[in-house]
């Protein structure tokens, strides 16, 4: 053992046939990187007819087969050799490359990673010749065999040199079916001229067709070849223009420094109506020099400007970027998907304003229909001149108005008017005299019950209200001034009302709901005393009363010193002053009232009443000692010391913030298992809508509706079967092969879901499936949008159960009005029912709507009890 250690850290070269495997893994990863090299090869030998055919996916055998150049036989030795090309000679080669592949590196990897064979025929050949390759790449065997001019490659058992690797491929060969097959797409669309059909066969079955084309000449005929034509019919065509200065300036680009015409960007778009898109980013293809790749920058960007028109789909995107190759740089990643660009800047500042201005057109705006100003009311209203006291101009305006944009700009604002008016009419329209009394009796019973007065219906006439006015009118002024207060606006419109324009009423209308109590202390004693009752009765009838009574005097009236009114003064004036600064509650009983009424009508003086109120204050020495404090703070230091150790043991750090929630997620999916929901102990409820739980030492909140909804959905999302409503003309949906492959394989799922088809196999590739059923659930309906959305899905998790995002939204809605709601109380059954639920559900920390369902509180170890 000691030797084989002290052997391992001598620094030698690894064995040529380990570099071969280790280098080979690297190159080809997936079944879509063997099938794009081993297609790459044929178009860089001039074919113009590429046969594809795959067993089981892809898992049993690749054949790829061409009508090329073929290889001459001097060509045989080197063929799958590693690093041997015709495209290079020595590194300068790489900046003026213009062919697919040029490393040298594909054949040689198939080699390594599974049993590869190859007949080949070269025009000046008579006759082909069949090569078995061993995992080196050497010839094993060489023989004639009948074939025409061109070469087919045989490639079997993908991965199985490999064994970790070639399990995964097995267990998720679906998958890598359908990246194949949107990779293949790539070169169907940009490959002009070139017929490439894909077929797939499994067992001894039908050969089913992956993709197809017929050889078409121009971009937009590969597309609809590849898509169907109704795809085509949402598409228009890219134009290009000069990036605009204000984008430019974003880019920090100076188009001075820049030489003209660097990039030549031609292709197809989606229109940005809604509908017309994808619920997903597959059908978006990207190409410099016509060579497939995955520009991110550049995808993101696209997708972000058509994102500000239409935010709810993807677009089909299908651009050729057309750059010098000495600006390119291939040789990044062992597949050249990832390419570097010169000027990368400059070729998103074209993107974005190109893309812009298209979206800005007239062609991608609906126009409206001009019969909407001949319908009754509007034509005559938009024609007629608008009132003075609109802001808008009228006489003139409505002659010179012509344009169909105007008029519907005025017929705009005329029904904004009228809406505006309606509503305000609906506001200050008269409410029920029978609600208002309601309200107005309500108010003075509570008052006067409060303060037990004998006598609850004093008259009342005060300076604001006429003498023969209505009784009831300071009653209709007090509930206006309190309704407007409630309702948040400003209480000085009650002074607009009749009879309430003198002082005292725009005083009285200022207040607030906070100093009622304090305003009507003066006005039912002012009656009172009006009324002609006697001191002793008044004092002893207030004896317990509770009012509010201001820190310092309120002013109410000045009275002289023979006992006459003088002028009086505002009250609002005193409320406004004094208020504000506070108020103190007290008994009544404890004041004197004596010196406070006047002995005849109508006199009434609060100097009694309004005294400030005395604070006795009293100064206590209190024992200090600086050996104490030094003890304290030796105390506090060692329990600072204690708690920052057990932070470093701490498993929940994450603060419940917005900020913090997938670190809070993070560590609640670590550190709680599904399990051990059921064995957490129930604390209590709180604030009616949260169940406080505990699990060790730890203290968690729980929210019962959140968690609640989420259970709920998830069931739905389970069990619930939608059923369908059968359409009276079975329906095309134009998919593509894949697709269409897909479909059927999980034809389960889609009848869950409320999807029927039938399937006709003995139509033609893209018309085999007709859709007879659609789910509708009340007023949720569905469509061929939901059912692309499934196939995407499906593609990712082949058999696996999943629904359409709007069938979720639909659950989700169900979910949430089925739940436990905030303000239910709860016994200590039903809380641990809800929290043993978190742990029957798949995802349990968030609800269908995002809400968090459960956080961490404390930990009870970290609490020092002083």
């Amino acid at each position: 053992m000691e030797a084989c250690s002290a052997s391992a850290r001598v620094i030698k070269p690894i064995d040529r046939q380990s570099v071969h495997q280790i280098c080979s893994g690297q190159v080809v990863l997936s079944l879509s990187t063997a099938v794009k090299e081993l297609v790459e090869n044929s178009l860089d030998a001039g074919a113009t007819n590429i046969d594809i055919r795959l067993k089981e996916f892809g898992a049993d055998l690749i054949e790829v087969s061409d009508n090329g150049e073929g290889v001459e036989e001097k060509n045989f030795e080197g063929l799958t050799l590693k690093h041997y090309t015709s495209k290079l000679q020595d590194f300068s080669d790489l900046l003026h490359v213009e062919t697919f592949g040029f490393r040298g590196e594909a054949l040689s990897s198939l080699c390594a990673l599974s049993d590869l064979s190859v007949v080949t025929c070269h025009k000046t050949a008579k006759v082909g010749t069949r090569l078995v390759f061993d995992h080196n790449g050497r010839i094993r065997e060489k023989m004639p065999h009948p074939r025409q001019q061109g070469t087919t490659v045989n490639v079997q058992q993908l991965f199985y040199s490999l064994p970790v690797r070639h399990k995964e491929f097995q267990r998720n060969v679906k998958k890598e079916y359908g990246k194949m097959a949107q990779v293949l797409q790539a070169y169907c669309i940009i490959s002009a001229g070139v017929r490439i059909n894909c077929i797939n066969q499994l067992g001894q079955g039908k050969r089913n067709p992956v993709c197809c084309t017929s050889g078409c000449t121009t971009l937009k005929e590969n597309i609809s070849a590849v898509f169907g034509s109704k795809q085509l019919q949402n598409l228009v065509p890219f134009v290009q223009i000069s990036p605009s200065e204000a984008i430019c300036e974003d880019y920090g680009i100076n188009l001075a420094d820049i030489p003209e015409k660097l990039y030549r960007i031609i292709g197809f778009v989606s229109r940005s109506d809604h509908g017309v898109g994808r619920s997903s980013t597959d059908r978006q293809f990207f190409f410099i020099n016509q060579r497939p790749c995955d520009p991110t920058k550049v995808s993101k960007l696209v997708n972000e400007v058509y994102h500000m028109y239409n935010r709810h789909q993807y677009p089909f995107v299908a651009l050729n970027i057309c750059v010098n190759s000495e600006c390119i740089d291939l040789n990044v990643t062992p597949d050249k998907r990832q390419i570097l660009l010169q000027e990368e800047k400059l070729l998103l500042a074209i993107l974005k304003t190109s893309l812009i201005q298209m979206y800005d057109s007239n062609v991608n705006k609906l126009n409206i229909n001009q019969k909407f100003l001949q319908m009754p009311g509007i034509s005559e209203k938009v024609t007629q001149p608008i009132s003075t006291e609109s802001s808008v101009p009228t006489r003139q305006e409505s002659t010179t108005v012509q344009s169909f944009s105007e008029k519907e700009k005025y017929a705009s604002i005329v029904r904004l008017r009228e809406a505006y008016s309606l509503h305000q009419s609906s506001l200050c329209g008269p409410k029920s005299n029978k609600q208002q009394d309601l309200t107005v009796q309500r108010k003075l019973h509570k008052f006067f019950t409060s303060c037990k007065l004998s006598n609850p219906q004093p008259e009342c006439r005060t300076d604001c209200c006429p003498e023969s006015g209505n009784p009831g009118q300071m009653e209709q002024n007090s509930m206006n001034s309190e309704s407007d207060t409630d309702s948040g606006k400003s209480s000085t419109t009650a002074s607009s009302e009749p009879g309430c324009d003198t002082p005292q009423a725009n005083a009285l209308s200022t207040f607030t709901d906070g100093s009622d109590s304090a305003v009507s202390l003066p006005k039912v004693l002012q009656n009172f005393s009006e009324t002609g009752k006697g001191e002793d009765e008044l004092r002893t009838e207030m004896t317990g009363c509770e009012v509010l009574v201001p820190n310092v005097a309120v002013l109410t009236e000045k009275v002289d010193s023979t006992g006459n009114n003088s002028q009086p003064l505002a009250a609002g004036f005193c409320s406004h002053g004094y208020i504000t600064q506070g108020i103190k509650r007290m008994k009544t009983g404890s004041l004197c009232l004596d010196d406070g009424l006047s002995s005849g009508p109508g006199m009434f003086q609060t100097s009694g009443v309004d005294i400030p109120v005395e604070i006795n204050k009293r100064v206590v020495k209190l024992p200090f000692s600086m050996g104490l404090l030094a003890e304290r703070m030796k105390l506090v230091s060692k329990q600072q010391a204690q708690q920052k150790e057990a932070q470093r043991c701490r498993r929940f750090r994450a603060q419940i913030s917005p900020g913090d929630n997938q670190a809070a997620e993070a560590e609640l999916r670590k550190e709680i298992s599904k399990d051990r929901f059921a064995s957490m102990e129930i604390i209590g409820q709180f604030n009616l809508g949260f169940i406080i739980t505990k699990l060790d030492s730890d203290l968690f909140i729980v929210d019962q509706h959140a968690t609640d909804e989420k259970y709920n959905f998830e069931m739905l999302q389970q069990h619930t079967v939608l059923h369908g409503q059968k359409l009276i003309v079975p329906q095309s949906l134009h998919l593509t092969a894949v697709n269409e492959t897909v479909l059927v394989e999980n034809m389960d799922i889609f009848r869950k879901n409320g999807f029927d088809f039938v399937v006709n196999e003995e139509a033609l590739p893209t018309d085999r499936v007709k859709l007879v059923s659609l789910p509708m659930s009340k007023n949720w309906t569905f469509g061929p949008q939901d059912i692309e959305e499934l196939i995407f899905m499906l593609n990712d998790s082949p058999g696996v159960m999943c629904r359409p995002s709007r069938v979720r939204q639909m659950f989700a809605s169900r979910a949430c009005r089925k739940s436990v709601m905030i303000g239910t109380a709860l016994n200590i059954s039903e809380m641990k029912k809800l929290v043993t639920h978190m742990g029957e559900i798949e995802h349990p920390w968030n609800c269908p709507h995002g809400r968090p369902t459960m956080r961490h509180l404390a930990n009870l170890d970290m609490i020092v009890v002083e």
